[in-house]
């Protein structure tokens, strides 16, 4: 399945889904069953274990929302970079 393709899980869903898998793995299930049940990949279940392991479903979802406020921030910075580009050029009087 190729990337952004699927389901979107939401930060809490992905830690309740991380538990239910350490709870499967410790009682003696694989990596493989675990993945099948939880129906994802396993480079998503690696991927999510990196990213959420250890947390509370709250601090998932701040950090989820502490990215998307980054991602909003660095859209805003760029559009000001524009900005001063495009008005330096007409100052140039090169426009």
């Amino acid at each position: 399945m190729a990337r952004g393709v699927g389901k979107r899980h939401s930060p809490s869903q992905i830690v309740e889904k991380l538990r239910d898998g350490d709870a499967m793995l410790n009682a003696g299930k694989t990596v493989s069953e675990v993945v099948q049940h939880l129906g994802v990949s396993e480079q998503t279940y690696y991927r999510w274990r990196n990213q959420y392991g250890g947390m509370k479903s709250e601090e998932a979802k701040r950090l989820k929302e502490l990215e998307l406020e980054n991602s909003r921030l660095k859209k805003l910075l760029a559009e000001a970079e524009l900005d001063k580009a495009m008005l330096k050029e007409i100052a140039s009087g090169n426009w």
